[in-house]
């Protein structure tokens, strides 16, 4: 039989963070090592006790910072790739 496992609150907080911090509950639990369905529990039940703030206000400068870099890497990443097809198609010509 297969033994119960027990987090206590302050790996069910840090979890739920990670979590928001992610944007991704299944990225979080992966990483964990943990059920996604558990980490989903654990936000809903935080966020009825309003222990966290998912919104942009709640996040730090840092946290802030991160996700604005994080969005123009992508847009980068985007308009790389966009100019390495107009290349390669003028390219062949």
């Amino acid at each position: 039989m297969k033994k119960r496992r027990v987090f206590d609150e302050a790996f069910k907080r840090m979890a739920v963070e990670l979590s928001h911090a992610k944007g991704s509950v299944q990225e979080a639990a992966r990483e964990l090592g943990i059920d996604s369905s558990r980490v989903t529990k654990w936000r809903q039940s935080h966020k009825s006790l309003g222990q966290f703030a998912t919104t942009a206000t709640g996040l730090s400068e840092e946290q802030k910072l991160i996700k604005r870099l994080q969005k123009e890497l992508k847009d980068a990443q985007i308009e790389r790739d966009i100019l390495k097809s107009l290349y390669s198609v003028y390219a062949v010509e």
